[in-house]
């Protein structure tokens, strides 16, 4: 019926949040390769797994459409496959994914882009507690479009991937959200808490 890797996403979210202070690892130079070399196979379909993606996400965690003011009321998913916004918005995110792909041996630059996403996200709404469901539902998505290419060790390359990029996102988010919060303390209480600590 559907892929068994979109439910792990919620099953492990409590074993990730345990160990979201620890380091997270990006790709070595094989799961590097291996990564490039099946975007190659996927970027052909990227609207379509951009779509599939979005619908899945959708239809396992319904919680998910509060986010997308957009799509928030469409029940009928079916509805969704057509819709220019999600064609749209999944673009974006397989934009986003396919430069992710091409920073992959300059881990600084796609460090920045995606502490950059994770701090635009703030400004979305779009809190981290989703983020971990587009790397499971991402991986469904291109099994059948990589048919036997796919095997595990693959499929660890892209979650090691995600799990690298979600954590730099989670950071930006965290950075902004702080700096808003910074931002929005008057004046008065930032002189005060400056004199204080002379």
């Amino acid at each position: 019926m559907g892929c068994a890797i979109s439910g792990l996403a919620a099953k492990t979210d409590l074993a990730d949040r345990s160990r979201e202070d620890a380091a997270v690892e990006h790709p070595n130079q094989e799961q590097i390769q291996m990564i490039k070399d099946s975007w190659k196979v996927i970027r052909d379909d990227i609207a379509k797994v951009g779509i599939i993606m979005f619908v899945r996400l959708f239809e396992t965690h319904p919680e998910c459409k509060d986010v997308f003011f957009l799509f928030r009321d469409v029940e009928d998913l079916e509805r969704l496959r057509t819709n220019r916004e999600l064609r749209a918005h999944g673009l974006r995110v397989m934009s986003f994914i396919e430069k992710s792909v091409a920073r992959l041996d300059q881990p600084e630059r796609l460090e920045a882009l995606a502490v950059e996403l994770g701090k635009s996200h703030y400004h979305y709404n779009a809190p981290p507690k989703y983020y971990n469901y587009v790397g499971a539902e991402f991986i469904c998505a291109v099994q059948p479009i990589l048919k036997e290419q796919w095997t595990t060790e693959l499929e660890k390359a892209w979650q090691t991937l995600f799990q690298f990029v979600t954590a730099l996102m989670k950071q930006g988010y965290q950075e902004e959200s702080a700096r808003q919060r910074q931002l929005a303390t008057s004046p008065k209480d930032r002189l005060d808490k400056r004199n204080t600590a002379l």
